[in-house]
């Protein structure tokens, strides 16, 4: 058994709310991108369709299409005579994916004034899901609180669309944040910035809330550019 048979065996069931995929393949495809959100598949895991069809039950032919559907989304990537891999995102996508992420983030937080009080507190139980995770030490699952906050930032729009495309953009985020060797110093300030985000919005002040959300993308992305840029022209001086 390979270290990639070895992490699919691993992989968790589907969460239920999978259900509401209008296709086996479109479920399939949403069980997948869940588990690169949560960073259980990281860049350059190979796919093996026997090994997940046996252990979720679908036939090969859906997950050939669940992986033609990601592969859209640029999560995933067939090699040749290889198979199918987990993508490896470049300096561009950093750039490219931070500027969706405005483009879906900053419009929901400036409209929250009259967000639902249930999409504001799911804002505040993912700061807390953060908390929680900093309290034991555990970095990765604070990146995944970290991912479920951005999701929540959306959501304060109330479009089931704009969730679906932050949910994809997050996705290919987390397959960035893979890249970070000490996923503690990176995580751990952006989540007092998180913590008065949500303040904010909870005081119905999404104004306030908008800037320091835009200063937290502009510090994100330079960081990771740097990070990316520096491992890019190691591997080109290599």
């Amino acid at each position: 058994m390979t270290a990639t048979d070895d992490l699919i065996d691993r992989l968790p069931e589907p969460p239920e709310a999978l259900a509401r995929a209008t296709s086996q393949a479109e479920r399939v495809a949403d069980m997948l991108r869940a588990f690169v959100i949560d960073g259980a598949l990281s860049p350059g895991t190979r796919l093996s369709e026997e090994r997940l069809s046996r252990k979720y039950g679908v036939s090969r032919n859906t997950l050939r299409e669940a992986f033609r559907l990601l592969s859209r989304e640029r999560l995933l990537v067939h090699q040749m005579h290889r198979g199918v891999f987990v993508n490896r995102p470049t300096s561009d996508d950093v750039r490219d994916l931070f500027s969706a992420r405005r483009s879906l983030e900053l419009p929901a937080v400036r409209g929250a004034r009259g967000a639902p009080e249930d999409a504001v507190s799911a804002v505040g139980a993912a700061v807390a899901e953060g908390e929680a995770a900093r309290e034991v030490g555990d970095w990765w699952r604070m990146g995944t609180a970290n991912m479920h906050f951005h999701q929540a930032l959306a959501g304060l729009a109330g479009s089931p669309r704009i969730d679906e495309f932050m949910s994809q953009v997050l996705a290919e985020t987390r397959l960035v944040f893979h890249v970070m060797n000490a996923p503690e110093q990176f995580h751990a300030p952006y989540l007092d910035w998180n913590r008065r985000i949500h303040l904010r919005i909870a005081e119905r002040d999404p104004d306030t809330a908008a800037v320091e959300l835009s200063r937290y993308l502009d510090t994100s992305e330079e960081q990771l550019v740097t990070a990316f840029t520096a491992m890019e022209r190691a591997t080109g001086d290599a």
